[in-house]
């Protein structure tokens, strides 16, 4: 596959996002560097990720700009991949699933086994290369999932909420996938429920609320000494919500 010139940093100025007469993304900005590891944590409904489809430009926002500081002129979806939550398996088998993204990629046939089976063996899915991938463990769908975005060597890789659902060994299976993947110098922009897992694996952290983002810090930082108030309260495991009022809307704490 043809290396692209890096796509990074990655700049959002002022975005908004609505959606059924709601405001959802409020004003955000932010900048993510080559080769980190980010994870947006926050209550649910905090926009976490709406701000990864956002950014893999799955949405567009009503105002404000999402640039791709480096890809000067060059198409960006590229050098990106995305898994979410659940990803989509396509009928047929583990080996034909990870061979049909990179046909999409356009890459020659005569070049794809080796590079399916060196992905195959990275992810720990030799076992089940040819096994019907809709019948596969969650788990092993989520490597796969993670298998068919990583054999084309993304330079970001979007990743929302990744370890939902699984038990602790798949858990820590998908957690050194991540950590493998960064270590080959992709950036990666995930989401995560979890705040033991996102201070496994954080580099940068970003907290939302509401929509907004209230914090962004390199994890120790963070973990340490937020400077946010509600931030401190979802670290301390304090139940946060918002009330709306006629003329704001306040943050409602419920402590332990």
């Amino acid at each position: 596959m043809r290396k692209i010139p890096s796509i990074m940093p990655l700049e959002l100025q002022g975005v908004n996002y609505a959606a059924g007469g709601r405001k959802l993304i409020k004003d955000l900005s932010c900048q993510f560097e080559a080769g980190r590891k980010y994870v947006v944590i926050g209550p649910n409904g905090a926009g976490k990720t709406l701000l990864l489809r956002l950014s893999h430009g799955l949405l567009k926002p009503d105002t404000g700009q999402i640039n791709w500081v480096g890809a000067k002129g060059q198409n960006p979806k590229r050098a990106q991949a995305m898994v979410s939550q659940r990803s989509v398996m396509l009928r047929r088998s583990a080996y034909d699933n990870i061979d049909y993204a990179l046909s999409v990629r356009g890459v020659k046939r005569s070049l794809r086994p080796d590079l399916i089976n060196k992905v195959i063996d990275q992810t720990g899915l030799k076992r089940v290369a040819h096994k019907y991938a809709p019948l596969l463990s969650l788990g092993e769908q989520q490597r796969l999932a993670i298998a068919r975005a990583w054999v084309l060597k993304p330079q970001v890789l979007f990743l929302d909420e990744p370890t939902a659902s699984l038990d602790p060994p798949a858990t820590h299976s998908i957690e050194e996938l991540i950590s493998e993947i960064s270590a080959e110098g992709t950036t990666v922009i995930m989401t995560c429920h979890d705040l033991g897992q996102a201070k496994r694996l954080a580099s940068d952290v970003l907290f939302m609320f509401r929509g907004r983002l209230k914090e962004m810090a390199p994890a120790e930082q963070f973990f340490t000494k937020p400077e946010n108030d509600l931030a401190q309260a979802f670290i301390d495991g304090h139940l946060i919500w918002w009330k709306r009022r006629p003329d704001r809307d306040d943050a409602q704490i419920l402590e332990k």
